[in-house]
Formats: C-alpha cells, structure tokens, sequence
C-alpha cells in the first residue's frame, strides 16, 4: 500500500532540526508544540526511524536525521516552486452578471482588488448564477464566485467555502409602462396582484429563485411562471416590455434600458452576498479580492443589518 509524505511533516522536521527545539520550532511554524511533537512521532514512523535524540536538557539530530535534512530542504523547495508557478497563474472569478449597474458588488470588489494587485492578473467570466458557477468551481474550472451560498445544495455547501460580503437591499425591476413604475419605492403589499419574476426555471440561478420564493411566500405574494431567462441588455428590455412582470433584484442591480428599479420596503429584502471560493485556496488573487471585500464593507457597512430587515434564517446563520 503506497505511503503519503504531507509536506507540513517535513516543515516540521526542518525547523526543530535548524532550531533543535521543539518550542521555538513551534512557535516558528505557528502550532503548539503537542501538535509539532506529533507530526514528528508521525514522521519517524513513516519513515521507520527515529530522526531526533531527545533529553531534559538537549534535542539532536540522529545519523537517520541528519541524512533526511538535505532531502526535506530540496523536497520544501520544490514543492513550494510548484506552489508559487500555479499562483502566478490568472484567477478566474465569476460576476454572475454580464450587465452593468450603479452598484454591483461584485464588480465593485473586482476592481478594487485589481488596483490594489497590479503583478497579477483577475480574469472577469459569467457563468449566469451561483448555482452554476458552482459546478465549474467543483471542476476546477473558475476559483472564485460571488452569490447567495445559502441557497446551493447542502452537498454542493459542503465542498466549498465563502466569506459573507454584503447584505444587499432588494428591489423589483418593472418596465417603464409597468402601472407601479411612477412609485419611489415599493411595499410589498404593493405587488399583491402582481406576480414577480424569480426565476423559476432557471437551473443556473437556482439560489436566487430560492430566495425569492421564500420571500413571496412568507409575505403571500405569488411568483411569476418559469421563463427561457434573457441574456445581455436588449434583450432583457425586450423580456420586459413583451411580459410586464417585476423581476426581483437588488437595488443597486443591473440598469435597463426603459426599466426602473424599486426599492422594497416594509420590511426591506435582503440578499446575503459571499465570496465562494474552494478551502484551501492561497491563490494572491482570492486575497486580493478578499482584502477588497473587507475594505469596502468596512467602509460601507455592508453587513450592517438594518431593524426590520428580513433575511431568511439560513441566510442569517452564516453571519455569526
């Protein structure tokens, strides 16, 4: 049966052999030295030798010690050679839009992380919603992904990670002829004979459908029929001025030629919007957006959750 060598057993050989002590070696690797001990007992006996000779007062390396050292210093440098030529590729990160709005967080968060990581690059893609940026995460195809985690499937939740970012107000979207479109601000008792778009039948947005039924449901509102969703700005003015239904978004969502968007009030509607992103990633990219998202949010109280605001409770759970 084929033996595994981790490369943090051969960190931690490497610093108790340069320091010939277990605590600072620890404190150098930033574990506690029960832990170091461990991956150490862990080592010699994978390898079937003891590698240090321990007393009260001193730690040495034995001869098996002695000639492992050389081989785990080459073996670090390789494997972290490898790391840095798959860091420096480009990082492909989903919008989960291809239209531009007054106050998209996504593409708010992009550009900043690119002013801010001018050696590398971020490459933008658009995969249509979380739910199917998710699958080409999985494959290994994208590395990070902005939308509403709650809403995937638990199996799909447990494969990957996310940073919540933002709670963005929603809003409906309704064309211009629409007999609520004169309004500043809808309540949501304002669309009760109004059926509003969510989605519904669209496999690539499956997490903000979901949303969106919880929300109409909780607050008996009806949903509109499931639809061929439109791509790109024209067409999406067409899908309205030809249906005529609210489409839910945000406030700060996509602009449409001929359409307005309306806030919702009474309560106010929030989408909890993460950065996604599979554990373990040390791509500088994912940092760099990372360090934008907090940045911005801190700025702008993006978490900041208003008195009144509904979010559904799986949704909430993620911000404590």
């Amino acid at each position: 049966m084929p033996r595994d060598l981790h490369p943090r057993l051969l960190r931690g050989f490497v610093a108790t052999a340069e320091t010939l002590h277990f605590g600072r070696a620890a404190r150098l690797l930033h574990i506690a030295q029960q832990a170091l001990s461990r991956d150490i007992r862990a080592l010699e006996a994978l390898l079937g030798d003891a590698l240090f000779s321990r007393t009260t007062r001193s730690v040495e390396l034995t001869p098996a010690g002695l000639r492992l050292l050389p081989q785990a210093r080459r073996l670090l440098a390789l494997h972290d050679e490898i790391l840095a030529g798959a860091a420096a590729r480009p990082l492909l990160l989903d919008l989960n839009s291809d239209v531009t709005g007054p106050d998209l967080t996504a593409d708010r968060i992009l550009e900043r992380a690119r002013a801010a990581w001018l050696e590398g690059e971020l490459l933008a893609r658009f995969h249509g919603g979380l739910a199917a940026a998710a699958g080409e995460l999985l494959a290994h195809r994208l590395d990070a992904s902005f939308g509403r985690f709650a809403g995937l499937p638990a199996q799909v939740r447990g494969q990957l990670a996310q940073i919540p970012v933002r709670l963005e107000p929603m809003a409906v979207m309704v064309g211009a002829a629409h007999p609520l479109a004169d309004r500043t601000a809808l309540r949501l008792a304002d669309l009760a004979g109004h059926p509003v778009d969510v989605c519904l039948g669209n496999p690539a947005t499956t997490e903000w459908t979901d949303l969106g039924v919880r929300l109409l449901r909780e607050h008996g509102l009806t949903a509109a029929g499931p639809y061929v969703p439109p791509v790109g700005v024209d067409e999406m003015a067409h899908y309205l001025a030809r249906h005529g239904d609210p489409v839910l978004t945000t406030t700060g969502g996509p602009v449409i030629p001929g359409a307005v968007n309306l806030p919702l009030v009474e309560p106010v509607p929030l989408s909890l919007v993460s950065l996604v992103h599979r554990p373990g990633d040390r791509h500088p990219g994912l940092r760099a957006l990372t360090t934008a998202a907090a940045a911005l949010g801190a700025a702008e109280h993006w978490l900041h959750r208003p008195a009144g605001g509904w979010l559904p409770a799986v949704d909430a759970e993620l911000l404590r």
